[in-house]
């Protein structure tokens, strides 16, 4: 076995990954989840990188108490970040996959 052959490939691998990530992570910031909250009333939209890109209220909505409108824009954020999550770790199991990489070391980008 030649060392610094496996080197050289461990070396030529890591910078493969490295660019897959990378593009994963400029291709997230492109991706967006789009999720709701009582039936509809609340919507939220939201990137692959957790950025909230548009928050949707129902008129109607706004005539009752604030409680439950604060309650519902959180709980559409909450599936949107849950979403976008989601969204992140199949988009970096496909960056890193091929890459002959262990069960769970995908997760370490």
């Amino acid at each position: 076995m030649n060392i610094q052959a496996l080197m050289q490939q461990a070396q030529t691998m890591q910078k493969k990954v490295e660019a897959n990530v990378e593009t994963a992570k400029k291709d997230l910031a492109n991706k967006e989840v789009q999720a709701e909250a009582g039936s509809g009333l609340v919507k939220v939209t939201m990137t692959g990188r957790h950025v909230v890109k548009r928050l949707s209220i129902d008129p109607s909505l706004l005539e009752d108490e604030p409680d439950m409108i604060e309650d519902l824009i959180a709980a559409a954020i909450n599936d949107a970040v849950r979403q976008a999550d989601e969204l992140y770790e199949e988009t970096m199991a496909g960056a890193t996959s091929g890459m002959g990489l262990p069960p769970g070391m995908q997760g370490l980008f």
